[in-house]
Formats: structure tokens, sequence, C-alpha cells
């Protein structure tokens, strides 16, 4: 187990030697969406930034953003950062391209939001339904306290207006690109959290992204199993103070 990352690393190389052909079992595809059809939905706005700035000026801007002013974000803005970091771009040829890559565009990344303090948004857990760009609302709860225990204590999870939590459901990766599968979800969740950085920015707000997390505590306060489904990656989201 000491060196589990070490065997990982090895074990899901591919070798040209190795390659082999073979279909797909297309019957057993899963679903790209994933929904709460009992829970509360909440439209998103349309939103456009009150005003435009360069890739390089935002990228010049971007940092790890940990302290936060006490004001809360408005409904347009998350829908903006919804959008940005993982909303659907296009539909081409049948398929519904989003903001960020995907190996295989299987998208196994789901988006989950703890709204701390958004205007015209309950407190409490919510669930981003993509394909109609709505929220689902999972849970009215105060969850700062929660959410900031599960990601090793971290203050910022309790001042920040917004906190973004990612999951994979690995079984829509896996499908395709088995054991591989996993090192393409762990990209999936970077080109995703980038883009919510950058995107964040534009809206003179920041972020700061968190890897170091209690797994399966926040695997609980998102009530999914961990094997399945599990939390990869979270994020804060607010004013700089």
């Amino acid at each position: 187990m000491n060196n589990v990352g070490d065997q990982f690393q090895h074990e899901t190389k591919y070798f040209p030697e190795k390659m082999t052909g073979g279909g797909l079992d297309w019957s057993s595809k899963p679903e790209l969406y994933k929904t709460y059809p009992d829970s509360e939905r909440i439209a998103l706005p349309a939103f456009e930034p009150s005003r435009s700035m360069t890739l390089d000026k935002v990228l010049k801007q971007r940092r790890s953003v940990r302290e936060f002013k006490a004001q809360a974000l408005s409904l347009g803005q998350l829908s903006y950062l919804l959008w940005a970091s993982t909303g659907i771009e296009r539909t081409e040829g049948g398929y519904e391209f989003r903001t960020a890559p995907s190996a295989g565009a299987l998208y196994p990344i789901e988006t989950y939001i703890v709204a701390n303090d958004v205007r015209k948004l309950e407190s409490g857990l919510y669930h981003y339904a993509i394909q109609n760009h709505e929220l689902e609302q999972l849970k009215a709860a105060d969850l700062r306290q929660p959410i900031a225990m599960a990601a090793l204590g971290q203050a910022m999870c309790v001042t920040a207006p917004l906190v973004f939590v990612w999951t994979a459901i690995i079984e829509r990766s896996k499908w395709k690109y088995r054991q591989r599968a996993y090192r393409y979800i762990y990209l999936d969740a970077g080109h995703i959290a980038e883009n919510l950085a950058l995107a964040a920015v534009s809206l003179e707000l920041g972020t700061c992204q968190i890897g170091a997390l209690f797994d399966d505590e926040v695997n609980k306060i998102l009530d999914i199993d961990g094997t399945e489904e599990t939390t990869i990656y979270m994020s804060v989201v607010g004013s700089p103070a």
C-alpha cells in the first residue's frame, strides 16, 4: 500500500505492444446526465459579465484566494460560473459538447454546490442539472461547518459564499477506458476547475481549489456512495477581501 501511487501510474500506462482493438458494448453505456427528479428545481438566469476581459488579463490576475468579503453572490453570477466551468457550449451532430474538454466526450464529472450566501437561493446543497441549466435542491441547511471540516478544517469553506464540489461517476469513463479511466477523470476535473478559476476572475471574483479533503466525509454530505460516484475535487468562490 505504501507504493500504491507508483503502482497506479505503472499499471495504467499504455504500451504499444499491448494495445488491442475491440468493440464497445453500447447497450451498457452509462447515461451522460444525472438528475434528481424529485427535487425542487431552480431556473438559472441568463447572465453576461458586465465588462469583458482579455484572456491575457484574466491569466495574469488569477491566483488562489482564501480570504473573502462578507458579500453575497448573485444567482446570475452563479449561473455564469456553472455554465463557464462545465455547461453546454454547443450541440453538434446530435452531441452536446461542454465548455471543458472530456476524454471521449463521456463527461464523468458531476457538479454540486454548497450555497452559503447566494442571493435568491436558500442556503444548502444543490446539484447542477447541466442539460437544462438548472439547480436541483438536495438539502436546505447551513453546511458551512460540515463542509469546512470535511475539507480538513479549511476556514475558507466557512467564509466563502459558495463552495463547488466535483464528483466522478466512474463507470461513465471506465465503460470505454477501463483502468486508464481514472487518469482521464482527474484530468477532466482539472479542466473544469481551471475554467471556473478563469471565469471567476472575469467577474472580479476569486477561487481556491481544494484537493485536501476527507473523501468519505464529503461523500456523506452529498449522500453518494463513494464507489460508483465519489468526490474528486472542490473549490471556494467569492469576492476577494
